[in-house]
């Protein structure tokens, strides 16, 4: 060979060599990294925190950020406000929706903070306060979910579309991202989102939940493939209330949940991690630690910062809640010593609606116990059917509204009728507070220009009967009512 030709090819053979490492190590950096956004105050990162759900779940962040542009028609309203999500000024994502590059993009999926934070209006020109750790009241999952559903099914849902808003939204787009990254990602969203919903699909066989409700068990059910169309139809109506995740550490060894079908925090929290994606193999241990060190000690705020309270009129209140109430929800807001807190009552005895209790199964606890398998030092080893719900105790209780498991009793004063004088239908959703009856307002359609949900307690699984009785307070007079909603308030 030409010596001058031999040395040329070497130096393109050298160039192709040196092109294909940087290549290489362009695509190592860009799509090898795996970093959560993290967040060095504790209440931050309870916000906004990764549990590792983005990288089985997470949505591009731009996907995510232009999903409401693309197809507005799909929401109730404007963006993702309008399924009551919450974003603080300053910020770019809702509360509880956490941030993680990987697989060369930023993803971003749900956190614990999205299902436990509110806001809280003291009154109708007041400015919203956000509350973390209360139950998201206003928070319409199964709205979200199905609006999710819709949009990547939609024929807008398609790169030509799509791409432009995003690089319209992001000030530009490289050439890789905007003919090959988002373009794939558009497609594989469409794919992951057609997995989910198939494993999810019992939404679309039962009524719409509301705002500030899910259904917790026939989800994880999912992740058994249950065949949710062969199933008896009580199973279907396991909907409940979001909970108050105060003072948790406080709480070990209780019986939890809302049927108290676990006595372990640890085995709660990463069953709950499960909703927000992460599955035993990709939840980030080292930051759902960090949550789960923040709500063993976090606590209500105090009825009193924002109300008056009848020091006299409580202090009555105080001798009847300890001869009807203290025995199963603890003495006051602080301290939760008593009999029956923390233990199931048998569901003859307190008549709540039966749907939640019926919707979780002993088949479904067998189940759970292989979810670790592979990993014995977490193995679920508390989930246990049981045949009534649990007695919390009620720290925050002025926050919890509405009342019972399926928040089906819009407020305090409304729980202590018997059920034939509770609203048989009310308004779920506003978070303006009514501080004399203890609950949210329940009975306008609207606020804030957004209509709100209209709760139909005939409708299954939605029953507001039950806590009744000599027991329950119910019999008490209205005078002895006021004083022991008075002395709630000390909560």
């Amino acid at each position: 060979m030409n010596p001058s030709r031999w040395s040329g090819s070497r130096v393109i053979l050298g160039l192709l060599l040196t092109l294909t490492l940087l290549a290489a190590l362009y695509a190592a950096l860009r799509f090898l990294p795996d970093r959560a956004v993290t967040h060095a105050d504790p209440a931050e990162h309870f916000k906004y925190g990764s549990l590792g759900g983005e990288r089985n779940m997470g949505f591009p962040y731009w996907l995510f950020q232009v999903l409401p542009e693309v197809c507005p028609d799909l929401l109730p309203g404007k963006g993702y406000a309008s399924l009551g999500f919450i974003t603080e000024p300053g910020h770019d994502l809702p509360v509880g929706m956490s941030q993680r590059r990987h697989l060369g993009l930023d993803r971003v999926f749900l956190n614990c903070a999205v299902c436990h934070s509110a806001t809280v209006r003291t009154a109708p020109d007041a400015a919203p306060r956000l509350v973390l750790g209360m139950p998201a009241n206003q928070l319409d999952l199964m709205g979200f979910q199905k609006f999710v559903q819709a949009c990547v099914n939609d024929r807008r849902f398609t790169p030509a579309q799509v791409v432009p808003r995003i690089a319209e939204k992001a000030g530009g787009l490289s050439p890789l991202d905007r003919h090959l990254v988002y373009p794939l990602a558009i497609h594989l969203m469409r794919d992951g989102v057609a997995g989910l919903i198939g494993r999810l699909r019992f939404i679309h066989l039962q009524e719409p939940w509301g705002p500030g409700r899910v259904d917790t068990f026939n989800s994880a059910k999912g992740i058994f493939m249950a065949p949710f169309e062969q199933l008896p139809r009580d199973e279907l109506n396991g909907v409940s209330d979001f909970p108050a995740i105060w003072n948790q550490a406080r709480k070990e060894g209780m019986q939890l949940h809302w049927d108290g079908n676990n006595t372990s925090v640890r085995e709660r929290n990463l069953s709950a991690a499960f909703g927000a994606g992460a599955l035993p193999r990709l939840i980030d241990y080292a930051a759902m630690a960090r949550i789960e060190s923040w709500i063993a000690t976090a606590a209500p705020p105090a009825f009193a910062d924002h109300y008056p309270i009848d020091a006299a009129l409580a202090a009555r209140g105080q001798a009847i809640y300890s001869a009807t109430c203290a025995a199963c929800h603890g003495q006051n807001g602080s301290d939760f010593a008593g009999e029956y807190v923390g233990k199931v009552t048998p569901l003859a005895a307190i008549g709540t609606d039966r749907g939640r209790l019926d919707s979780y199964t002993l088949e479904l606890a067998q189940n759970q116990g292989l979810l670790y398998a592979a990993h014995p030092e977490r193995r679920f080893r508390h989930f246990r059917k049981t045949w009534g719900y649990a007695n919390a105790p009620l720290d925050g209780v002025w926050l919890r509204a509405p009342y019972l498991h399926n928040g089906s009793v819009p407020t305090l004063w409304d729980l202590l009728q018997p059920a034939g004088a509770r609203p048989a239908r009310f308004y779920r959703g506003n978070n303006l507070y009514d501080p004399q009856r203890m609950g949210f307002v329940a009975d306008q359609p609207s606020a804030d220009g957004r209509a709100l949900f209209a709760y139909d307690t005939t409708r299954p699984g939605n029953g507001n009967a039950g806590h009744e009785g000599d027991a329950y307070g119910t019999t008490l007079p209205d005078a002895d009512k006021w004083a022991l909603i008075e002395y709630l308030k000390t909560f």
